[in-house]
């Protein structure tokens, strides 16, 4: 495991007030509430740039050059939810 780091954050009183009051109702550090709170965001920002590589990966398709439209099955297949 790698070695954790030490940060200093400055907070507004009411902030500092509610993450006290919100790590105590969890039975944890502020410290640990704060780091568990960016390791969150982090892992959801990961989430979201892997998803939009996803996404901008596929062609899109021409849907009026006269060929038929694709069938709703074919607009909503997913091969990762099968």
């Amino acid at each position: 495991m790698r070695a954790l780091r030490n940060i200093t954050v400055t907070l507004k009183p009411e902030v500092a007030r509610w993450a006290r009051v919100k790590a105590a109702r969890e039975d944890t550090s502020l410290s640990r509430l704060v780091g568990r709170m960016l390791k969150e965001r982090m892992l959801e920002e990961r989430a979201y740039v892997a998803s939009k590589r996803r996404f901008l990966s596929v062609r899109p398709r021409v849907l009026s050059d006269g060929s038929p439209s694709p069938s709703r099955d074919e607009l909503h297949d997913r091969p990762g939810l099968r």
